[in-house]
């Protein structure tokens, strides 16, 4: 991933709404939710909530599909992977990040 990429992606999750809204569609899973559904469960009016998700989309973070007559949502989460890999990919001195050297990880003083 490329830091411009990352800026992106970090600049939208920046905002309470969409972080909340990215973390409600990661909770649903691939299945995603509805607009309305998401509109309900955040407590955000539809004209916002079409804002925030058009921000998340731009970045890459969310994909939207259409079934029916509604507009599902759900997170891109090889996008999501990617932007976790990039923020930790130096971690521990460039060591393996697994589970097992992140609890022996320190920062250097």
């Amino acid at each position: 991933m490329e830091n411009k990429t990352a800026v992106t992606a970090l600049a939208a999750l920046a905002q309470e709404t969409r972080l909340s809204l990215f973390r409600a569609l990661v909770q649903a899973g691939p299945a995603g939710l509805a607009a309305g559904k998401i509109s309900e469960m955040l407590g955000i009016s539809p004209s916002s909530l079409s804002f925030h998700l058009k921000e998340l989309v731009h970045a890459g973070l969310i994909e939207s599909r259409n079934e029916s007559r509604f507009v599902i949502y759900s997170a891109n989460f090889a996008a999501m992977n990617q932007l976790l890999a990039f923020l930790s990919e130096n971690c521990c001195g460039g060591n393996d990040c697994s589970a097992a050297s992140v609890s022996r990880c320190e920062p250097q003083t």
